[in-house]
């Protein structure tokens, strides 16, 4: 598995525990879990769409509002990614009271 021993996987492991802590782990794992189903949801959604017809603009629309729903779900559903986007809006907001 990408040239790592179980050495190395350990190693990863444990700063992965340090990083999130024990108690988060099934909560990240879970949102991910749901994230991954919600991808591979959409992507059939997609794919069958395409196949039934060709991609006019009907059909753009639906993919954006699908794209849309996806990305909320993923932030909903994974606590690191709607940590990452909440600090994402406050280093704008500095940046925009620096300029």
């Amino acid at each position: 598995m990408f040239g790592l021993g179980t050495t190395e996987l350990l190693v990863i492991g444990g700063i992965i525990v340090l990083i999130f802590g024990a108690k988060r782990l099934p909560e990240i794992g879970k949102g991910l879990g749901g994230a991954i189903r919600e991808f591979r949801k959409v992507k059939r959604e997609i794919s069958s769409n395409a196949a039934e017809k060709g991609v006019n603009e009907e059909e753009k629309a639906e993919k954006s509002a699908i794209e849309k729903k996806l990305v909320e779900k993923v932030i909903e559903d994974v606590p690191v990614v709607k940590k990452g986007i909440e600090a994402k809006k406050k280093a704008d907001k500095i940046k925009k009271i620096l300029k």
